[in-house]
């Protein structure tokens, strides 16, 4: 009678972990691992994530946190370990990240261009000039706004790289440094009849709404390169290395570069994968 009941006991303590086991493998089977990205407001804005990271997160069964921010901030964000990877374009300021070991695994992913834009009646006469410096002469000597994403965004630092080369930048009122992403600048803009540089995926995506036009493009100073880079492990062990490094060989691989070729604004390809 003891031996039933012990058998009884056993038989129910077992059944018990089983199930235990076949429920607790069940959970974990439909987790998704999760990573952070940090990136620039100009993927996030033109639409191009949205047809990306879907595809990814398919192929994987990771998902993508974005964080859209400057790349100034998105460096600063993967810099202090908040993020495992980050997409970025401001190859400098990427080459110094990695050379001081914060970021491993740089890759080359995708590269467009940047634009000068501004209103339709052209006041400075910027598209009689093909010149980028010579275009920005005649935004400065017509006193006409010119307005900045002052974030140190790439848009940003290139933009400062560019008035360096001048010489010279708008004064007091005529120069507004907003602090602002691409998209609410170029709102900015056409608010206030003014010029700025945008990337031409985010310009394109905001083109309908703001009215701006492309006064100036093709100098080959304003080509804009995009690359992606892994939080280095080694200084931030708790980053999901592992996960980040799919990111980046999916976004590098023949199917992600085929998704950025394919992607496009208003039928106009504004991302060229390397």
């Amino acid at each position: 009678m003891t031996s039933l009941k012990i058998s009884t006991r056993f038989i129910r303590s077992a059944g018990l972990s089983l199930l235990t086991s076949v429920l607790f493998l069940s959970l974990t089977a439909g987790a998704q691992e999760t990573i952070k990205m940090s990136t620039t407001t100009s993927t996030e804005n033109s639409g191009l994530l949205k047809v990306l990271l879907p595809a990814f997160e398919a192929d994987t069964k990771i998902k993508v946190q974005v964080i859209a921010v400057g790349t100034g901030k998105a460096l600063e964000l993967a810099k202090n370990g908040d993020v495992d990877v980050a997409l970025v374009h401001a190859r400098e300021a990427e080459d110094q990240f990695v050379a001081v070991g914060h970021g491993v695994q740089r890759r080359d992913v995708m590269f467009n261009d940047f634009v000068i834009v501004g209103p339709e009646n052209d006041p400075a006469g910027v598209k009689k000039e093909k010149d980028l410096v010579a275009a920005l002469k005649r935004i400065v000597d017509s006193k006409v706004r010119f307005i900045s994403r002052g974030d140190n965004s790439g848009t940003d630092v290139m933009e400062q790289k560019y008035w360096k080369q001048l010489g010279d930048k708008p004064k007091a009122a005529a120069y507004v440094s907003a602090g602002l992403g691409m998209g609410e600048v170029l709102t900015m803009a056409a608010e206030m009849q003014a010029y700025t540089l945008s990337d031409r995926a985010t310009y394109a995506a905001y083109k309908a709404k703001t009215g701006l036009q492309i006064v100036l493009e093709g100098d080959k100073r304003m080509l804009n390169p995009y690359g992606i880079i892994a939080v280095n492990p080694a200084k931030f062990p708790e980053v999901h290395y592992a996960a980040a490094m799919k990111l980046i060989e999916w976004i590098s691989s023949e199917p992600g570069k085929k998704k950025i070729a394919a992607f496009k604004v208003n039928g106009e390809q504004v991302f060229f994968p390397y």
